[in-house]
């Protein structure tokens, strides 16, 4: 499956993070493997060439903030991959991608799986008061989990490292204080980005009962 995401188009407009040949050379690499992912060639990706054209003016001794007028259609092709792709789930994509020690999208998948679960929490009849939602970044070399915790629903969101297609895990529980609750189930991250699906599987695996009129408001 071809996916796509804005993250290699805004790093490429701002790339004044950086700073070294090193660290210019490795967005190059990762730029390169999105847009293969995305099934674009990456010799005519705008936020791979740019990034490429960073790496060369560092090594010229240009700061890395400078900007250069040549690089202006490249900047306006970037500007509108980015407005096609805000319809697009990011977090999906970003599950797909792996996030191991790039702390950038380490925080975008942790924003924007915050997104998704307060979401799935309005499709699950919760008010903003009925939970918590935290984040766990943990080390650079793994997701972290991003957790929502009601009184009777536990969803966390991890990227494993193996076994793709369980990066959502759910459980009833008993409370907020419940960190042990009842049977884990697990989902594809791409369930929990169509609320409605996701809220049909959680009822249907843990029998929690949803308000008609709460149901009926989303």
């Amino acid at each position: 499956m071809n996916y796509d995401l804005d993250f290699r188009y805004r790093r490429a407009l701002q790339p004044d993070a950086l700073a070294s040949i090193a660290t210019a050379t490795q967005a190059v690499v990762d730029a390169m493997q999105d847009a293969r992912n995305a099934g674009i060639d990456p010799a005519r990706d705008p936020a791979t060439i740019l990034l490429a054209r960073h790496v060369g003016r560092i090594a010229l001794g240009h700061a890395p903030d400078e900007t250069f007028a040549e690089d202006l259609p490249l900047r306006r092709q970037c500007l509108a991959k980015i407005d096609e792709l805000k319809s697009k789930p990011a977090l999906v994509a970003l599950a797909r991608r792996g996030i191991g020690y790039d702390p950038e999208a380490k925080r975008a998948f942790h924003r924007e799986a915050r997104s998704a679960l307060r979401v799935a929490a309005r499709y699950l009849g919760l008010e903003p008061d009925q939970y918590d939602l935290r984040s766990n970044f943990a080390g650079p070399a793994v997701s972290g989990e991003i957790t929502l915790h009601g009184d009777e629903i536990y969803v966390q969101v991890s990227i494993p490292c193996i076994r793709p297609g369980r990066e959502v895990m759910f459980r009833r529980c008993k409370g907020r204080q419940d960190y042990l609750g009842d049977r884990n189930h697990f989902c594809d991250i791409a369930v929990l980005a169509a609320p409605q699906s996701f809220r049909a599987l959680v009822v249907r695996e843990t029998g929690l009962s949803i308000n008609p009129r709460q149901q009926a408001l989303v």
